[in-house]
């Protein structure tokens, strides 16, 4: 169970495929390059070095077991001519400042990552010969969020409050802008993503909630919460990454009918609040808590997704019950505090993932 490049029963789709991924070295990333080989894709990573000490992208060696390329989105001429070496034929686009509210310390560098990075990715792809469908992940906080509860749908307005969902929401009109004015016309499909909040082990992102939690319980102190009360729309990583995988596939296949934003969160009784979520994940992962009433940055205090779209056309739904998500973070985090054996605890999700269909 040490390699992670064996390749899974599967439908053989992403066999052999040259697949460029912008933000591999992230948590989402790294799962995403670890199914991606265990699929038998050829992958091309492009991104800055992991944002994290540790980093599940340095625990999985995936770095020996890809064409991995440093680099930054804004960096527009070292992005084209990683596009242009790699030939890619699918292109999934994640690299992102991922963190409200580090948004909010530096708006313009999230700004000129989300937005004008997606920006350079399209335009260095225009001229790629080889595309045949691109993904570029965006937010559920897309949206334009006036606190009424309603689940989002694809249809509904964009829009951000703080500048990290506004970042996303412009980079929405980017790619829709893009696959009107210049990939639709060359026959290239191009969808948008947009995930709810995803929770799993390998996260130690600051200011997330899970994360927070795993560096509380590992150094014997209390965990500081800022909105018990917030609802998020929870679920396990491998779910949304399996449903961009699903949409890259139908965009090959089916081209434009696949086209447009999609999106990817649990299903309504999972979208649960902040103390729900802690409350189940102390019983593997058992902690202390404090309620942090320092003055904070505004966050949304609700948000859900409509997932019947994905459902119904794709042919995507949750695999994992928001409990078993929980259950499977906090296992991922105690076995990497009590041994060294996370490549095997990774790659048995994996495989328990996809035994689930």
């Amino acid at each position: 169970m040490e390699d992670l490049v064996k390749p899974m029963p599967s439908s053989g789709f992403w066999q052999g495929r040259r697949v460029f991924l912008t933000g591999h070295t992230g948590f989402k990333g790294a799962w995403l390059t670890a199914v991606l080989l265990q699929e038998g894709a050829n992958v091309t990573g492009y991104s800055l070095p992991p944002p994290t000490t540790p980093a599940l992208f340095d625990l999985l060696n995936l770095k020996d077991k890809i064409t991995h390329i440093e680099g930054d989105v804004r960096d527009r001429e070292k992005l084209a001519a990683a596009t242009a070496g790699a030939k890619p034929e699918i292109v999934l686009h994640l690299a992102a400042q991922a963190l409200v509210r580090p948004s909010y310390d530096d708006p313009r560098g999230t700004f000129d990552t989300n937005t004008t990075g997606t920006l350079n990715l399209l335009e260095a792809l225009r001229p790629c010969a080889s595309v045949r469908a691109i993904v570029a992940i965006t937010s559920d906080k897309c949206y334009r969020n006036d606190e009424t509860g309603a689940l989002f749908k694809e249809h509904d307005a964009l829009g951000g409050k703080d500048p990290y969902s506004a970042s996303k929401a412009a980079a929405e009109i980017v790619a829709q802008a893009y696959h009107e004015s210049f990939f639709k016309p060359a026959g290239i499909p191009l969808a948008t993503a947009r995930a709810g909040n995803v929770i799993g082990g390998g996260d130690w992102a600051k200011d997330r909630l899970i994360p927070d939690v795993a560096r509380a319980h590992a150094a014997g102190e209390p965990v500081l919460i800022r909105s018990p009360n917030a609802t998020r729309p929870w679920q396990h990583v491998l779910e949304p990454l399996r449903g961009y995988m699903m949409l890259a596939e139908q965009l090959v296949s089916e081209g434009q009918a696949f086209t447009g934003g999609w999106n990817f969160g649990p299903r309504p009784e999972d979208i649960r609040s902040v103390g729900d979520v802690l409350s189940k994940l102390k019983e593997t992962l058992p902690f202390e808590l404090r309620l942090d009433s320092s003055p904070q940055p505004a966050e949304a205090k609700t948000l859900g997704l409509d997932i019947r779209k994905s459902m119904e056309k794709l042919g995507w739904q949750p695999r994992l019950a928001l409990d078993e998500a929980i259950r499977w973070t906090g296992e991922w985090y105690n076995t990497c505090a009590q041994s060294n054996s996370v490549k095997e605890m990774t790659l048995r999700q994996i495989e328990d993932y996809a035994a689930l269909a």
